[in-house]
């Protein structure tokens, strides 16, 4: 849910997206599985120091949500973020059937002191001020602008950017999201500025306003929990300094090197796209807008 998220500011630092140092990327060879001093890989397939040996535990809230998780079910492997859970467990070698779900609440998740998880799953921005309190992982999301609107408006149905040119549109002032008006769509109608979220969504319902531009946590939460017939549009190309989700581990964990490296494996081979395209952008999620 947005409210929870703790958006980061415009003018953000733009976080680095390289692992950490420390751990090279796993090996294959099951004779890997030993102890780390062992076999010298401080990343050993199935053999890391997890709370549980040969077990992973992950972590989200409960409930979790849809298009993140699936029926309040994270251990089904549905939904963007269990689906990336356990794309990041199978990299450190640890298959379904060895990894282990805990509930535990967002707000505990990152409060400081020692975590009932290897790691934790659960659109957690990251932030330098809650870096002073957990680790994470490096990125696996970098968050979408979205155009919403009511099904009644004119641009419900709109496929293209270019549709949307000719819209009334609004926005929160001073945000990733008025950019993505002003510099990707670059409307010929003057676009709204609102205060908050809030006033720009009162906005949306009175018909003062075409369509509606969020991130994309803060779209699903609105289309689906607070506005009546509200639709998501579709996602715009990314625009200024993104927003970023990572997991989240124990300050100090042993295991922060090793699940950032599974992390970029999987940004650079083209996995997180993949998942990000058939949960977030498939039928019922974000389509994307083209040009």
């Amino acid at each position: 849910m947005p409210s929870r998220h703790s958006r980061t500011a415009l003018g953000g630092a733009v976080l680095l997206l390289a692992a950490l140092a420390g751990c090279a990327p796993a090996d294959d060879n099951p004779s890997q599985s030993g102890s780390a001093s062992a076999s010298g890989n401080p990343c050993p397939r199935g053999g890391l120091a997890t709370r549980t040996p040969g077990k992973l535990t992950i972590a989200t809230d409960d409930p979790a949500y849809a298009p993140w998780f699936s029926d309040n079910k994270p251990d089904n492997g549905r939904g963007f973020e269990s689906a990336v859970a356990y794309q990041v467990a199978d990299r450190l070698g640890y298959p379904k059937e060895n990894v282990t779900w805990t509930r535990v609440t967002f707000n505990n998740a990152i409060a400081p002191g020692p975590k009932a998880f290897d790691f934790d799953i659960n659109q957690f921005s990251i932030t330098d001020q809650r870096r002073q309190a957990v680790d994470f992982s490096t990125p696996y999301y970098l968050v979408r602008q979205t155009v919403i609107a009511l099904k009644s408006s004119r641009i419900a149905g709109a496929k293209t950017i270019a549709e949307l040119r000719s819209a009334k549109l609004g926005a929160q002032v001073g945000t990733t999201s008025y950019q993505a008006i002003t510099d990707v769509i670059k409307p010929t109608v003057q676009p709204q500025v609102y205060n908050s979220n809030d006033d720009a969504k009162k906005a949306l319902q009175n018909g003062q306003i075409d369509g509606l531009v969020v991130d994309l946590p803060t779209a699903f939460y609105m289309t689906s929990a607070e506005l009546q017939d509200g639709v998501i549009v579709g996602q715009l190309p990314q625009v200024g300094v993104p927003e970023q989700f990572g997991l989240v581990l124990d300050k100090g964990s042993p295991l922060t090197g090793c699940v950032s490296t599974a992390v970029d494996q999987l940004r650079q081979d083209g996995t997180l796209a993949v998942l990000e395209k058939t949960w977030l952008a498939g039928t019922g999620g974000a389509p994307e807008l083209t040009p």
